[in-house]
């Protein structure tokens, strides 16, 4: 049997240091999921820039006269690290990106 995902909302840091509260899911016993600490979000934001590049690449090639790339970002715990989990864009991500391009005039 499955144990009921609960929410945790934990500390986490930006790159230039600021302090932001980051909800991810917890499944198992009552445990914390940051073990305490202050997790970096720095490895989530390398994960949006390389998934925007592989995305971008092709549309610049394409030359589309406008293009939008809507995905979703859930923010999970990993020992000691956060890591970001490409989802379904909607109300369900813990972060929504939604990218568009036109062309340079």
């Amino acid at each position: 049997m499955m144990t009921p995902e609960r929410i945790e909302t934990i500390p986490a840091k930006l790159e230039d240091g600021t302090i932001v509260k980051v909800q991810v899911a917890a499944a198992g016993g009552r445990q914390d999921v940051a073990g305490g600490q202050i997790l970096d979000l720095k490895d989530v934001g390398k994960a949006i820039e390389g998934l925007v590049a592989a995305v971008a690449t092709p549309i610049h090639k394409a030359m589309p006269s406008k293009a939008t790339v809507k995905f979703g970002i859930d923010v999970a715990v990993e020992p000691g690290q956060l890591t970001a989990m490409l989802v379904k864009g909607g109300g369900n991500a813990t972060l929504e990106i939604t990218l568009e391009w036109e062309p340079k005039t």
